[in-house]
C-alpha cells in the first residue's frame, strides 16, 4: 500500500536551506583539492602520496568525530552545535589557507574536518525529525541535492579557484559560507530538542580516534607496496573490535551499534561505505587522466569530470518522489546497477577516447549515484522510530566518511604504485588509470549483495507507519 504524501511547509524548506548551507561547505572541502592535488603537491614540495593526505586526512577527521555528533545533539541540542561547528568551521578554513607546508595544511585539514563532521549529521538529524516517515523521500533528495552535488562541483570549482587566484583560495572561499550560515542560524534556526543523555563515552572516541587513522594508513601502505602497513592495519583493526564490545557493554555508548540488529539499518550501511568508496576514489582518478594522458589544464579538467554532477542532480528530484511512493530498496539496486554501467567503461579507457563518449559515460554514472545515496539514506531512517534517529544517522555519516577515505587512500595509493612502477608513457598511465577504474567497478558491484538483502518483504519506506515528527 502506498503511503499518503503529506504536503512539507514552507518554513521546514527554510530551516532546511540553512542547515545545507553548512553541510554544502563542509562536503564541497571534501573534495575542491581533488584536481589540484598534484598541484599543490609540486607547490609545497611534496610527494602525491603525501599530499593525499590532505583529503583523506579530512575525510578520516569528519568520521572519527561523527560519533560524538549524537551525544552531543541529544545534550545540547542540534542548533547550539550547529551554530559552534560552522563558526570553528570558518576558523580553521583560514588556517587552511594560510599553511606553508604540506604537514601544516594536512594537520590544518585534520582541524577542519573535525567541525565538518559535526555539520552534516547534526544537520540531518535535525531535518529527519522534522520531516516524518511520509515526507522523507523528498525532503531528503531534494535537500540532499547540495550535499551530493558539493563534493561533485568541489572538483570543477578547484580548477578554477586554483588558476584565477591560487590553492589558497580552495580553502578562503569556505569563510563567507560559514558566515552567512552563523547569521542565518542565530536569526532562523529554531531551538531543536534535548533529550537525556549520559556522559560522554571518552574511552569509545578515544578507541575510534587512533584505530580508525590506523587502519586507513596500514590499507594505503598495504596498496602502494611499502612497509608497515600490515602492523598498523591490525592494531587500527584490535582498537576497532575493543570499541565494538566497549559500545555493546557500556551503559552510555558513543554509537548505538544494536541499530545493527536491524537488517535494513544494516544493509544501508554497506551501501553507505561502498558508494562512498566508489564516489571519492573514483573522483582521484580521472582528473589523473585528462592532465598526464590528455594533457589538459586544471579547469578544462575540471569541466571534462563535471558531467558526473549532471547526472546526479537529474536524479534527485524523481528519485524523492519515488522513494515515497515505493520505496527505496529497488531504486538503490537500480541505482548500484547504473553506476556499474557508468564506471565499467573507464576500466578500458584509451589514450584517445572521445570526449562526448566520456562525458556520457560520467552522466551515466552520476544518475546512478544520484539513484542510491538518498534513498538508502532515508530507507534506513524511516524504519526508525524518532528517538533513534540520533543515533542512526552518526553511524550513516560516519560510515560513509570512512568509505570515502579508504576509497581515496586505496586509489590513489594503487595509482601512484601503478605509475611509478610502469613506464612514463601515456598509454602505461592510461593503463594504469583502467586498472583502478577496475577496482572501482569491483567495489560497487560488492554493495549489490546488501542492496538485494533489502528487496526482501518489509524494507522499504511504504511499509513504515509512525506518527508524524514536526518538531526541530
Amino acid at each position: 500500500m502506498t503511503a499518503p504524501a503529506s504536503k512539507v511547509p514552507l518554513t521546514l524548506w527554510g530551516q532546511a536551506a540553512i542547515l545545507l548551507l553548512g553541510g554544502f561547505a563542509s562536503m564541497f572541502t571534501s573534495t575542491v583539492g581533488t584536481v589540484t592535488l598534484d598541484t599543490v603537491a609540486h607547490q609545497l614540495g611534496a610527494p602525491l602520496a603525501t599530499a593525499q593526505w590532505t583529503v583523506s586526512g579530512y575525510l578520516i577527521a569528519m568520521a572519527t568525530i561523527v560519533p560524538a555528533s549524537g551525544w552531543a545533539a541529544k545534550r545540547c541540542g542540534g542548533k547550539p552545535i550547529w551554530l559552534v561547528a560552522i563558526t570553528l568551521f570558518g576558523i580553521f578554513s583560514a588556517f587552511c589557507a594560510v599553511s606553508t607546508s604540506v604537514e601544516m595544511l594536512i594537520f590544518s585539514r585534520v582541524l577542519l574536518g573535525l567541525t565538518a563532521g559535526l555539520l552534516v549529521p547534526v544537520g540531518q538529524m535535525m531535518i529527519a525529525v522534522a520531516a516524518g516517515p511520509h515526507r522523507m523521500g523528498r525532503l531528503m533528495s531534494i535537500a540532499s541535492i547540495p550535499l551530493v552535488l558539493a563534493p561533485v562541483l568541489g572538483s570543477t570549482a578547484g580548477s578554477l579557484l586554483t588558476r584565477a587566484y591560487g590553492w589558497p583560495w580552495l580553502f578562503w572561499i569556505n569563510v563567507p559560507f560559514a558566515a552567512v550560515g552563523l547569521v542565518a542560524g542565530l536569526r532562523w534556526l529554531k531551538p531543536a530538542m534535548k533529550t537525556s543523555t549520559g556522559p560522554l563515552d571518552v574511552l569509545g572516541l578515544a578507541l575510534v580516534l587512533v584505530g580508525l587513522p590506523a587502519i586507513v594508513y596500514g590499507v594505503e601502505q598495504w596498496a602502494a607496496g611499502g612497509t608497515g602497513g600490515l602492523e598498523s592495519t591490525v592494531v587500527g583493526v584490535v582498537l576497532l573490535i575493543t570499541f565494538a564490545v566497549h559500545e555493546v557493554r557500556t551503559r552510555h555508548p558513543l554509537l548505538n551499534l544494536r541499530l545493527f540488529l536491524d537488517r535494513a539499518f544494516s544493509s544501508t550501511v554497506v551501501v553507505m561505505f561502498g558508494m562512498g568508496m566508489a564516489l571519492f576514489g573514483g573522483m582521484i582518478v580521472l582528473p589523473v587522466y585528462f592532465l598526464q594522458v590528455r594533457h589538459e589544464d586544471l579547469v578544462t579538467t575540471g569541466l571534462l569530470t563535471a558531467p558526473t554532477a549532471v547526472g546526479t542532480v537529474l536524479a534527485l528530484p524523481l528519485v524523492g518522489r519515488l522513494t515515497d511512493r515505493i520505496g527505496g530498496a529497488r531504486i538503490v539496486v537500480a541505482g548500484i546497477v547504473v553506476t556499474i554501467a557508468g564506471t565499467l567503461p573507464l576500466a578500458f579507457i584509451g589514450t584517445t577516447d572521445s570526449y562526448l563518449w566520456l562525458a556520457a559515460v560520467q552522466l551515466v554514472r552520476g544518475l546512478g549515484i544520484g539513484m542510491t545515496t538518498i534513498p538508502a539514506i532515508a530507507t534506513g531512517l524511516a524504519r526508525l522510530p524518532a528517538d533513534q534517529v540520533p543515533d542512526a544517522t552518526p553511524v550513516f555519516n560516519m560510515i560513509q566518511r570512512i568509505g570515502s577515505s579508504f576509497g581515496i587512500a586505496i586509489l590513489t595509493a594503487l595509482l601512484s604504485s601503478r605509475l611509478a612502477d610502469g613506464p612514463h608513457t601515456a598509454a602505461a598511465a592510461t593503463g594504469a588509470i583502467g586498472y583502478v577504474h577496475g577496482w572501482v567497478v569491483a567495489a560497487t558491484a560488492v554493495v549489490l549483495i546488501p542492496a538485494l538483502l533489502m528487496l526482501r518483504p518489509g524494507i522499504s519506506l511504504q511499509h513504515k507507519e509512525a506518527p508524524e515528527r514536526t518538531k526541530l
